[in-house]
């Protein structure tokens, strides 16, 4: 209990810090590990939580692209997930790996930010960021970032 307090405690006054800092772009770094296991958000628009790993088991849920889980273990391709980090949560299934990223770094715009279809800024704008929008990093890739669009990636020049 101690630990998520902490970690909430840091996670509160990194966003404190980042608002009276203003004047460019953030980075926030990974969560970490909560009290049963590790952050992870959801990639796709809908993802289907299962009784157990496999495509075949039965539906118990399904996920929006954006929801936030935690992730306990991983299993050939599929992550056992929860809804809460609290120590009596209930695992609420199973979850394909390939539609989630596991404790992700975060961008968070300061200003209108553009997207690009690839790591050139002469590349086809795919989107606008408004100013305080908040997206996983997918990759970290220099002076490059690649962050999650919605089911689709995109990239942000540092």
């Amino acid at each position: 209990m101690k630990k998520h307090v902490l970690l909430t405690v840091l996670i509160v006054m990194t966003l404190i810090i980042s608002c009276i800092c203003a004047g460019r772009a953030e980075i926030l770094p990974p969560y970490g590990e909560g009290q049963i296991g590790l952050s992870a958000v959801i990639l796709c628009e809908n993802l289907t939580v299962r009784q157990a790993p496999g495509s075949n088991a039965g539906i118990l849920d399904q996920l929006h692209y954006g929801d936030n889980i935690i992730v306990s273990k991983q299993l050939d391709g599929w992550a056992e997930i929860f809804v809460s980090d609290a120590v009596d949560a209930v695992p609420a299934g199973y979850v394909n790996s390939d539609y989630i990223v596991i404790d992700p770094a975060w961008f968070r715009a300061d200003k209108a930010t553009p997207v690009y279809a690839w790591n050139d800024t002469s590349a086809l704008k795919v989107g606008l960021l408004d100013s305080g929008t908040v997206l996983p990093i997918l990759k970290d890739d220099g002076d490059w970032l690649v962050v999650s669009l919605r089911g689709a990636a995109g990239w942000i020049h540092k």
